[in-house]
């Protein structure tokens, strides 16, 4: 509902300042601060004086809109040749040498609603609106008739006593705009000082990547360096271990052969680990290339059940592979390939006691292979699951300590599969056993087969 509060007839240079003098006054009754009543009054006065100037005379009406959100409205109704470029100046892409464009797209600016209806048969009414403060004090009649009253009981002041206070406005506009600015400048040196500290920062984080870099590369080559300068010894133990069990100087008895027989098996251990030190080492490098060729997963799966088993006859796990026939033709890395699934099948049957050890392959979008070992074994808790493909990391714990391990056999797997393109995961429930997937593209990336 629309409540009438007051109305003012334009008719003289006078009734613009008087018009700016009853909008500031029923601001300042509506609970308005003192910048939005200096707000109020002055765009007020911009649509006051443009009426007067361009249609000789005009009537300011003042009302309260009390649907919500309840707003103060100033609505400015003149009977002149109209405004023709209306769009244009609410826009702020029209401007004349008289300055109308100007007043309105100010006007505009400081109220929260300013709406104009124009034709050269009916005029022009603008519609000025300003949301009231939140208050607890409501709008109901008889604080409207409060209001009306105290608006009749300020007499009018004279245009010099209007020009005085439009001065103090200013003068304290003026203020505020050095406060905003020193405070303005303040923010600026902050952010100076802010600025070179990020960018000493960023100095001693470069100084830093460049250290770890620099570390990293060492780490390389000091483990590359050593696995070569232990390969030779170790393979000088490993066969002179066979040429023994083998009694070509002569024969063991049995306490010889059985010294004799773990010697290999601890030379054997630990030049897997060696093999494995070196070919991290090459990967980080930058030095493993990868060389693709035209394969199928049947002959992948034969390769790995031929090279298995000699170990299984010992073993109460058994280690069946599934039927691949029907998968397409690879082109990757063979020898990568079956270096990660040999290392996801050593570690099932290390941490399997009793069941199964099984090797599946299924097509992924027709352009991707999973291949799964999945073992019946001891598992591994939810808490270790996120470190197990971390380098010299090793789950904790009662089963897993009781098989000996480097911690290098899963990282070394997922960087050979980051190498061909795939990735690898791992699932499991303790007590229940474990699943470790490869995941590879059925043709290398980086090339194409001939």
């Amino acid at each position: 509902m629309t409540v009438p509060i007051l109305s003012v007839e334009i008719r003289i240079e006078h009734d613009v300042v008087l018009t700016r003098q009853r909008a500031r006054q029923l601001a300042a009754l509506f609970g308005f601060d003192t910048l939005d009543q200096t707000r109020i009054a002055t765009a007020v006065s911009e649509i006051a004086r443009n009426a007067y100037r361009y249609a000789g005379r005009a009537t300011a009406f003042f009302l309260v809109e009390q649907a919500p959100p309840p707003s103060f409205v100033v609505r400015i109704e003149d009977l002149g040749p109209g405004i023709s470029n209306v769009k244009a100046i609410l826009d702020g892409q029209f401007s004349s040498r008289t300055g109308n464009g100007a007043g309105i797209c100010g006007a505009k600016r400081l109220m929260d609603q300013l709406t104009i209806t124009s034709s050269p048969a009916t005029g022009t009414t603008v519609v000025l609106g300003k949301l009231l403060p939140r208050d607890d004090k409501g709008l109901d009649p008889e604080r409207l008739t409060h209001i009306i009253e105290e608006l009749a009981r300020r007499a009018s002041q004279n245009p010099f006593e209007e020009l005085q206070v439009q001065n103090q406005e200013l003068l304290h506009a003026l203020d505020l705009l050095r406060a905003k600015e020193g405070e303005l400048a303040r923010l600026n040196r902050e952010l100076d000082e802010t600025n070179r500290g990020v960018v000493a920062l960023y100095s001693e984080l470069d100084e830093k990547a460049a250290a770890l870099q620099r570390a990293s590369d060492l780490k390389t080559r000091f483990l590359s360096n050593m696995s070569h300068e232990f390969r030779t010894p170790l393979s000088s133990i490993v066969s002179l271990a066979g040429i023994l069990l083998d009694g070509l100087d002569g024969e063991l008895g049995d306490e010889q052969r059985t010294q004799v027989e773990l010697i290999r098996r601890s030379a054997e251990s630990l030049s897997g680990l060696v093999n494995d030190l070196l070919d991290l080492a090459k990967i980080e490098a930058g030095k493993t290339d990868v060389h693709p060729s035209a394969l199928s997963m049947v002959d992948l799966f034969t390769a790995l059940r031929g090279m298995f088993r000699p170990i299984m006859p010992n073993r109460p796990v058994a280690l069946t592979f599934a039927d691949v026939s029907g998968l397409p033709m690879l082109y990757q890395d063979e020898a990568k390939l079956s270096q990660v699934l040999r290392n996801f099948i050593s570690n099932a049957l290390k941490f399997t006691r009793q069941g199964e050890v099984t090797v599946s392959a299924t097509l992924l979008d027709a352009t991707e292979v999973v291949v799964e070992v999945r073992d019946t074994g001891i598992g591994i808790p939810d808490a270790d699951m996120t470190r197990i493909f971390d380098e010299y990391e090793q789950v904790d714990g009662t089963d897993q300590r009781a098989v000996k391990g480097t911690g290098l056999g899963l990282p070394l797997s997922r960087k050979l599969a980051e190498l061909l393109g795939g990735d690898v995961s791992a699932e499991s429930e303790v007590g229940a056993g474990s699943t470790f997937k490869l995941r590879v593209p059925l043709v290398y990336s980086g090339a194409e087969p001939g």
